[in-house]
């Protein structure tokens, strides 16, 4: 079985990870399924891809419809002879359809990684109901839901958690961020992992700083952010410093291997106002580090508040605040939290699980079913 996977992202997220996971654990658990990456030419995904053993093939993408990567499609699913094309954002969608209106394509799944509400525009809803999608994997079950209000078929729709590669976890980063930025060990760090998009609110994670650090005068704090920049960088870093936190939040951009950097954080916080499911929160799983996050898309899922973690609603930088003086006011509850994450992590949120049963609904496609 050959899979020809299309990614029209340029940058490197949660959605990008996910098919690297894949691509791994069906190389390792079923050497017979050839899975084929085709990613924006030159671009981050490309050259994360390029040093890994992944069959990667390119196509420049300087417009939305860039007709080099329809034809590319076209192409790679005739070399290849995929048997099953899987899409893996919505610009992927639309790229693959009309290269199956030149040539006949084999049958599509699409990965919903996001808890966007579908348009109610034609042109969206012909997209996403498109013939040759045959299955829909949700990153989580709110997903499902969100998705389900624009899908004619919903028998369709999958969940199918991402889970996180338990195999590839490392410690190993280029600095020790306490040595790097000369942090007090009676200071806590709190980490937070995501490129500077909307979804992401990072306007919150300000204003939540802004809260203990110029309000409640707290100096036993300080904010570590790790993830692309992008064109609202220039505006968080001058609400940064207007409201002089320099000192307290560290905006340190693309990191490689972001992850390695969270056995160094005291603790986790996740201010997002949309979301599927972010990996960050399976790899702090992992780590054993504590979690409070806005309580948005699947997050619920796999968080129970005051169990395995602590959440708020999103758009609440107040309460984001008294958690984090909760949980080090009471830092018994941290070992019972991590304990119960890792254990439901090893159960239920591996990639190889993810993987397997991605396979199967592969499988089901290809025998027709």
């Amino acid at each position: 079985m050959t899979i020809l996977h299309i990614s029209a992202v340029k940058s490197w997220g949660g959605g990008e990870n996910h098919i690297e996971n894949l691509c791994f654990e069906l190389a390792a658990s079923n050497p017979e399924v050839n899975n084929v990456v085709l990613c924006v030419k030159d671009e981050l995904f490309h050259q994360r891809l390029s040093k890994t053993s992944i069959t990667t093939e390119t196509a420049p993408l300087s417009i939305n419809l860039d007709v080099r990567f329809v034809l590319k499609i076209i192409r790679l699913s005739k070399k290849y002879k995929a048997d099953v094309i899987h899409l893996h954002d919505p610009s992927a969608i639309v790229l693959a359809i009309i290269a199956d209106k030149f040539s006949s394509l084999p049958p599509f799944v699409f990965s919903k990684k996001t808890s966007f509400p579908i348009k109610n525009k034609k042109g969206t809803l012909y997209k996403y109901n498109y013939f040759k999608i045959k299955k829909y994997l949700c990153v989580s079950e709110e997903t499902k839901r969100i998705t389900a209000a624009s899908i004619i078929d919903k028998e369709k729709l999958i969940t199918i958690y991402h889970g996180t590669n338990i195999s590839t976890k490392s410690t190993q980063t280029p600095f020790l961020l306490r040595e790097k930025f000369t942090i007090d060990p009676s200071v806590k760090i709190i980490g937070v992992i995501g490129n500077h998009i909307r979804a992401k609110n990072f306007e919150t994670l300000i204003e939540t700083v802004n809260i203990i650090v110029n309000i409640q005068k707290r100096t036993d704090f300080i904010f570590i952010q790790i993830g692309n920049y992008t064109d609202r960088t220039d505006d968080l870093l001058a609400s940064v410093k207007n409201l002089n936190l320099e000192k307290n939040i560290l905006f340190l951009g693309y990191m490689p291997s972001a992850s390695n950097f969270i056995p160094q954080f005291d603790a986790l916080v996740l201010t997002s106002q949309s979301e599927g499911i972010p990996q960050v929160i399976y790899e702090s799983f992992y780590h054993k580090i504590p979690v409070i996050s806005t309580d948005v898309g699947g997050i619920p899922e796999i968080i129970k508040d005051g169990i395995n973690g602590l959440l708020a609603p999103k758009q609440s930088p107040e309460i984001i605040a008294s958690q984090l003086e909760y949980l080090f006011k009471n830092e018994n509850l941290i070992a019972d939290f991590v304990a119960i994450s890792r254990e439901n992590l090893m159960k239920y949120y591996t990639t190889t699980i993810m993987a397997q049963k991605t396979l199967k609904e592969y499988k089901t496609i290809v025998n027709g079913n």
